[in-house]
């Protein structure tokens, strides 16, 4: 059957949107609360503790507090600047001597997962240390 323009056999449908809820929107409403919460500042201090390895420096004072919502990429700017190196100078930083964490991690989330002893500690060496 073929469908002309005049002919009422035409139907119109809607696909469902992954943001319509059938609950009038309360979903949207606590994801909208959720975002806004993310948002926030966390104005909480986490204690780092900057441990030296290799041939790297040692600081003469390596306890610091830093604010936990800070990403790690700002103890690492903060790292250079207490050493007084240039951006250019290589750096590496370990958890634990475990790992290097992605300077996009927070501050607050490292601490929750790898802290010790009440101290977030931070490796970190001129030359790669640590796969």
């Amino acid at each position: 059957m073929a469908l002309t323009a005049g002919s009422a056999d035409v139907q119109t449908r809607t696909l469902p949107s992954a943001w319509t809820s059938l609950d009038n929107g309360t979903d949207m409403q606590e994801a909208l609360e959720a975002l806004d919460t993310y948002k926030k500042k966390d104005p909480s201090k986490v204690v780092v503790r900057f441990k030296a390895v290799g041939n790297a420096p040692i600081m003469r004072q390596n306890l610091y507090k830093i604010t936990a919502s800070n990403r790690f990429q700002a103890v690492i700017q903060f790292l250079r600047k207490e050493l007084g190196w240039k951006a250019g100078d290589p750096l590496f930083t370990y958890i634990n001597l475990a790992f290097a964490p992605a300077p996009d991690d927070t501050v607050s989330n490292l601490f929750k997962s790898f802290a010790t002893e009440g101290h977030l500690i931070v490796n970190y060496s001129t030359t790669a240390a640590w796969g």
